[in-house]
């Protein structure tokens, strides 16, 4: 037997048997379903005990291990995991990586009710009282007690991601603005004045110089931002931005660092990808979306505007980044007579009810551009809700003036027409003292300020998210969406697992109280919008790839409306993904129960 198959024969020593004893492929297929079907109904009927958690999970992995042998789900995929585990049993070894390995011991974990989740991590070491032999202010009282040990150990998690509202942290970044308005020559005054912080955005080789000069800047960062800026590829950061990066490369700062530093492997896909940008990164097609120039549609009663096609920062996981070439590029701003054309596009629309103005970062526009459009779109009689999408709170909060909160607010009107702004944390790290003065103004609007976090390898070590729903919410900033990342191949470093996302939403954002954990987490499917990862109904894991990838089917929205076929979409590994982990210093097995969620 070969060494890396062990753990998997010694999960279920049955299934080895019975594969290893078949002739052919479709023999193992029947042994393998007889074998499954057996377990499940020898449950079913309660022949023998089985716990409830434990059955929960078994019942789980019995509906995946159909999926996944199932000849119709081969056919689908292109992928038969059944077939490598036929000839692993039978020659020793198959044409598979050990991420493939991994997936089937933890499903034969589970199909033998050995799953690795009991007792949990977060509360290893803590005995769990049998609260149902005690009653009243005893089993109160005992009740409370377990769960003030519960809070004691996520606040061990949460305290580890600081915010820059931490003296501390905001003592070191009044050094670091200093650092850099000496670099650029400026005053006080100017750091202040978002013009100014527009006008120095680090986006070519001197800006670079720059930056290393303020930083310490890891080798293959220089590297790929070099290589970027020599191939036109997306890259720029604001002096406020840069001054949320400590000066040499740290834990805290690793979330801010890698929103704006590419890796290699980004800008060279970027690259290879010059000539056909469009087919190869429009991955939300939105080019098969758009009824008209500057408009985006997916749903029947809302639709997108995009007055303004970049930003003062690139986010590296941009989902527009094959329309971008630059920060504030001088043809982002779209031509008057198109933005006219796509406003009397909605005003002939009277299905829309609510419009996204977004981009690109749309508050990049003047005050008198920003004043024009929501005037147009505030004529529109059957539009209820106004929406603007800005990422300025996190990169430029000195964006956020009076006088722009003047503009907006008139277009707020209290029983007629909702304005609110849509904004995009991705850590904790990112707030500050002035964006807490940006989204108080906002507020003091009565404008509402919702948050859209993408959930990506720097933000998703245990209750990481956790901490950033909680300080936005003492800010004034509602969470509204958590996003898995747009399954683009050219930002796949940053991407993570489908089981993260809810295990995290199981796991941590659970604990908190709900007014917390407000957002939702979403998978976007190209060309048809949002699926709820938490509805088991939207979405089945069908298929393991040789490369232990999990293949999923998504089903659309649409799916009880419209006949629309679903969407095949291929995550990242999850072993791979916890190796990464590991190297960043986290302990694997604080995620061991995420091989359990499909």
């Amino acid at each position: 037997m070969i060494e890396r198959w062990e753990n998997c024969w010694d999960a279920a020593p049955e299934l080895h048997m019975l594969l290893k004893e078949s002739k052919t492929l479709e023999s193992a297929r029947n042994k393998v379903a007889r074998y499954i079907e057996a377990r499940e109904w020898t449950y079913s009927c309660d022949v023998s005990e089985i716990e409830t958690w434990d059955y929960v999970l078994f019942k789980e992995v019995i509906r995946i291990l159909k999926n996944i042998i199932s000849p119709r789900n081969e056919r689908i995929s292109g992928y038969s995991a059944l077939e490598n585990l036929w000839k692993a049993a039978v020659n020793g070894d198959a044409d598979v990586n050990d991420d493939f390995v991994a997936e089937f011991v933890h499903f034969f974990k589970a199909l033998k009710l050995k799953a690795d989740v009991y007792p949990s991590r977060l509360m290893e070491g803590i005995d769990n009282p049998k609260f149902g032999e005690y009653e009243g202010r005893v089993a109160g009282q005992m009740r409370s007690d377990y769960l003030d040990q519960m809070g004691k150990r996520m606040d061990r998690y949460l305290e580890r991601y600081r915010s820059g509202l931490n003296p501390e942290i905001a003592a070191i970044r009044n050094g670091n603005r200093k650092r850099i308005l000496e670099a650029l020559d400026s005053s006080e005054e100017d750091w202040k004045d978002w013009h100014w912080q527009f006008r120095h955005v680090f986006k070519d080789v001197h800006g670079l110089d720059t930056i290393k000069k303020l930083i310490k800047l890891e080798p293959r960062h220089e590297e790929s931002i070099r290589l970027a800026l020599e191939n036109h590829v997306p890259f720029g950061v604001t002096p406020y931005y840069l001054h949320l990066m400590d000066q040499d490369p740290c834990d805290r700062d690793y979330a801010v660092r890698r929103q704006v530093f590419p890796p290699l492997s980004y800008v060279q896909n970027m690259i290879k990808h010059r000539t056909d940008k469009k087919w190869a990164f429009d991955f939300m097609k939105e080019g098969d979306t758009s009824p008209i120039d500057l408009v985006t549609r997916r749903y029947p009663r809302v639709a997108i505007i995009k007055p303004y096609e970049s930003c003062p920062q690139i986010c590296v996981y941009c989902q527009r980044n094959w329309e971008i070439s630059s920060p504030l590029m001088a043809s982002a701003l779209a031509p008057l007579e198109k933005i006219d054309a796509a406003l009397q596009w909605f005003s002939e629309h009277v299905e829309m009810m609510d419009v996204l103005v977004t981009g690109g970062d749309p508050l990049v526009m003047d005050n008198s551009l920003i004043d024009g459009i929501l005037g147009k779109l505030s004529e529109i009689r059957h539009l209820k809700s106004i929406r603007v999408a800005t990422r300025t709170p996190a990169t430029v909060p000195q964006r956020i003036t009076s006088e722009l909160c003047e503009i907006l607010a008139q277009y707020h009107e209290f029983g007629k027409r909702n304005l609110c702004i849509v904004t995009h944390f991705m850590h904790p790290y990112e707030v500050t003292p002035e964006t807490v003065e940006a989204i108080k103004k906002v507020k003091m609007t009565g404008i509402e300020v919702y948050n859209q976090q993408v959930f990506t390898f720097a933000n998703s070590r245990k209750f990481e998210t956790s901490a950033l729903r909680v300080i936005l919410k003492q800010i004034g900033v509602d969470p509204y969406y958590t996003f898995n990342m747009k399954g683009k191949t050219e930002m796949e470093e940053y991407a993570v697992p489908i089981a993260r996302i809810l295990q995290e939403r199981k796991e941590e954002a659970r604990l908190l109280p709900g007014i917390f954990r407000t957002d939702e987490p979403v998978f976007n499917v190209p060309g048809l919008g949002k699926d709820h990862l938490r509805a088991w109904q939207n979405h089945e894991l069908i298929a393991i790839t040789p490369e232990g990838r999990r293949m999923y089917s998504f089903l659309p929205w649409e799916k009880n409306i419209a006949q629309v076929k679903p969407y095949l979409y291929t995550d990242v590994p999850i072993q791979r993904y916890l190796q990464r982990l590991k190297e960043r210093g986290e302990d694997p097995e604080d995620y061991r129960s995420i091989w359990y969620y499909y």
